[in-house]
């Protein structure tokens, strides 16, 4: 009596697999609506998970949002499986030395964190900042305990987002940019349950991980498990360097059109940490340049 063969997975099947594994994304204009523009923005990109501003990122001003738009892009994301982020605003700095922009950043991020949970949004990045004015790191880092570690203790409801840590580049006297700087930043938080990253590859790049050398993408993983606990990776802005590794230069490059290249994202969506995790681009070109990098990412990761 003759077998026959296991029956091959459909490629409708691998993708939805690969989706599973890894939505691909972009950040997305929202002026004029939520779900009325950030959305359709999203599906001419190919895009299976969203990242939107909801406040000037380069102010203070903290919106109250409109509730129908709110709802309509809550439902929409819900029912087409799109996984939402937030990214607060740049000006957020709980390392300053001005006191006014420290009380602005608390009432900023807060913001950010409430309309996130309003939204449905899964997580909230934020910048983890600078020791300006000369202050040493560990005087900085002991203000980030006490003025953003109750925000953590506010997100008590079971929908609340997730904050996730964004290492910078390395410019100035930046509180973290390699990996091993989120130990640190994590200690001082008590590794609240609801605190996540959000790695940015252009910055890790540019603060001096050589992803582009061999395995150097599983070794970047690898430290940043090791030093945040599994399971703290939420959300990863794929984006590639216009700049050599260590420029501490916060410029995007297109996917493969920088000095990362494109095989490096490959090794990521194969790490074992990278599971379940969103990849977002926030590269150059335009629509036509997102819709394209996107494109590359799912050939990256295969379906």
């Amino acid at each position: 009596m003759s077998t026959s063969p296991s029956a091959s997975p459909s490629p409708e099947r691998a993708e939805q697999r690969a989706r599973a594994r890894n939505p691909v994304g972009g950040h997305v204009p929202v002026a004029g609506g939520l779900a009325k523009v950030g959305l359709p923005y999203a599906r001419e990109l190919g895009g299976e998970t969203v990242q939107v501003f909801v406040a000037n990122p380069r102010g203070w001003a903290t919106p109250p949002g409109n509730p129908g738009q709110d709802e309509a892009f809550r439902a929409a994301c819900a029912r087409d499986g799109i996984p939402a982020y937030i990214h607060a605003p740049y000006l957020i700095n709980f390392g300053s030395h001005t006191e006014a922009t420290v009380d602005k950043s608390v009432a900023s991020l807060r913001h950010s964190l409430r309309r996130g949970r309003e939204i449905g949004a899964l997580g909230v990045v934020v910048h983890t900042g600078s020791a300006t004015g000369g202050r040493p790191r560990a005087q900085a880092l002991a203000q980030v305990r006490e003025r953003m570690r109750p925000l953590l203790d506010e997100l008590t409801h079971d929908d609340a987002p997730w904050l996730l840590l964004e290492p910078t580049a390395g410019q100035g006297a930046s509180l973290c940019a390699l990996a091993e700087d989120l130990g640190p930043y994590f200690d001082v938080l008590d590794r609240h349950p609801r605190l996540g990253v959000c790695l940015d590859t252009c910055h890790a790049f540019a603060a001096g991980h050589d992803m582009a050398a061999p395995g150097g993408m599983k070794a970047l993983l690898d430290e940043l498990v090791e030093v945040t606990g599994e399971g703290r990776l939420k959300l990863i802005h794929a984006n590639d360097s216009k700049d050599v590794v260590g420029a501490h230069k916060d410029r995007h490059a297109n996917i493969g059109a920088g000095h990362i290249g494109a095989e490096p994202f490959g090794e990521l969506f194969r790490h074992p940490a990278t599971e379940g995790v969103p990849l977002m681009i926030e590269t150059p070109g335009g629509k036509e340049g997102h819709a394209a990098d996107v494109a590359r990412l799912k050939e990256l990761r295969g379906g």
